[in-house]
């Protein structure tokens, strides 16, 4: 075992194989459906989740955990000999992760000061969050300080990226996580939306009458943010795999990235993406 333990959330929608080969502790997000309360990639898998959501009349909610979740996951660590963890959350602006974990960190401070748990809001989502986690990993498995992860992650935040498009923006909508972007609803028949993230908060990026059009605008988008330089990408997507292996075929082709991943959004997100959502999580690396 490493001697930094990583913790983040389901949403972080990172593949099964890969928290496992990375030792990546995930705790889940709630989702409140039809009086029914499910447990994140626990008690709801994607597939029946979207199966169900592509039909639902009424959008159900999430709710970030609480610091009870995340104390029992930081205690458990502890019963291992965990002694230095650190927690990687999706930004504060639009969950309440950031702040439940902090609310256990500083619990977990008076019942064991011994241990030192470091909190971080990554100001963005999904795979992007999903990213810095590997990152902190690997760092952790190769031997680093965990002074020199929250570094690695600090230095990770201003520079990782999403991008994604839909065929609706109707989910975000009811959901109430459209931000900026709102002023896209009024178009959306005809229209692919391009969203992504600046300082915490969803806004609109541009939009496309095709897929193939959203497609290429990310894939210019990537080249103007990167250059010819190394470029680390995640393929996301909500029951749209064939969808994002063309977007992945369409980027790479010109593009030098180094390392890619495909993943499908957890049902948490989903909730708000939609089925059919496709998009990207990048960053520009110096790694071979």
């Amino acid at each position: 075992m490493s001697q930094v333990s990583v913790v983040t959330d389901s949403c972080a929608s990172i593949p099964e194989d890969l928290l496992e080969k990375l030792q990546i502790h995930t705790v889940a997000y709630y989702i409140h459906r039809e009086g029914e309360v499910l447990r994140d990639l626990v008690t709801i898998q994607r597939d029946e989740f979207l199966s169900w959501l592509s039909s639902a009349n009424e959008l159900p909610t999430t709710a970030s955990p609480g610091p009870g979740d995340y104390l029992e996951m930081y205690t458990n660590l502890i019963k291992k000999g965990v002694t230095q963890i650190i927690s990687i959350h999706m930004t504060a602006r639009g969950s309440g992760a950031y702040q439940a974990a902090k609310v256990a960190q500083s619990m977990l401070t008076e019942q064991s000061p011994e241990v030192r748990v470091e909190v971080l809001d990554t100001q963005n989502v999904s795979l992007c969050q999903g990213w810095m986690a590997v990152a902190a990993a690997r760092a952790a498995l190769a031997g680093a300080t965990l002074d020199d992860i929250v570094a690695k992650i600090q230095r990770m935040i201003p520079v990782t990226q999403m991008i994604q498009t839909a065929d609706t923006l109707k989910y975000l909508y009811m959901g109430g996580r459209i931000g900026m972007a709102k002023r896209l609803f009024g178009v959306l028949l005809n229209i692919k939306p391009l969203i992504g993230m600046k300082d915490g908060i969803i806004v609109a990026l541009g939009q496309a009458r095709s897929r193939s059009g959203a497609y290429n605008q990310m894939a210019e988008y990537v080249a103007n943010a990167v250059g010819k330089g190394r470029v680390k990408i995640a393929y996301v997507h909500a029951g749209a795999l064939k969808q994002a292996q063309q977007l992945k075929n369409i980027l790479e082709a010109n593009l030098n990235v180094v390392e890619s991943i495909v993943a499908e959004l957890s049902p948490a997100l989903a909730v708000h993406t939609g089925p059919g959502t496709v998009g990207i999580c990048f960053y520009p690396t110096e790694e071979e």
